[in-house]
């Protein structure tokens, strides 16, 4: 699926849409160069979830953990430093997860999430005015991707 996000408002709405179907376990995984939008989106998606504050990005902390005031546990991570995919099993990122959803930005330095049924992807692309967002999910995601209205 593709979505077409022209402004900020569209990926405000679009990480909203995310944050109210989110269960434990499952991973958002967020992908694209850089400015491509990650860290708004996931701001957007922590927000949905009840956060109130600021959301720094994790790209020097690795993980930011958020446990209070949210509808669910969230762990955000941003794997850009990392150097390979064992650096991400050293963080005990499963310790984390085991009932948190997982924001990952740079999935691919952690050696992806995609095998994960549980694992929604989105691929960001800054387009002429906005993003473009490539969504594909596991099948945890099938029914509700298609229940969403972005």
């Amino acid at each position: 699926m593709t979505l077409d996000l022209p402004d900020l408002a569209a990926m405000a709405r679009f990480g909203a849409g995310i944050a109210a179907v989110l269960r434990p376990g499952d991973v958002v995984a967020l992908s694209g160069g850089l400015g491509a939008g990650k860290t708004t989106l996931a701001r957007a998606i922590i927000a949905a979830l009840g956060h109130v504050g600021e959301v720094p990005s994790p790209t020097f902390a690795i993980i930011e953990v958020y446990e209070t005031g949210l509808r669910l546990p969230l762990v955000h991570a941003d794997f850009y430093r990392l150097q390979s995919p064992e650096e991400a099993e050293e963080l005990g990122l499963d310790d984390y997860r085991a009932d948190a959803v997982l924001i990952a930005e740079w999935p691919e330095m952690a050696g992806g999430f995609a095998h994960e049924a549980g694992c929604l992807s989105v691929a960001l692309t800054p387009v002429a005015g906005g993003r473009q967002a490539e969504i594909t999910g596991g099948a945890a995601w099938a029914e509700r991707l298609a229940a969403l209205a972005f």
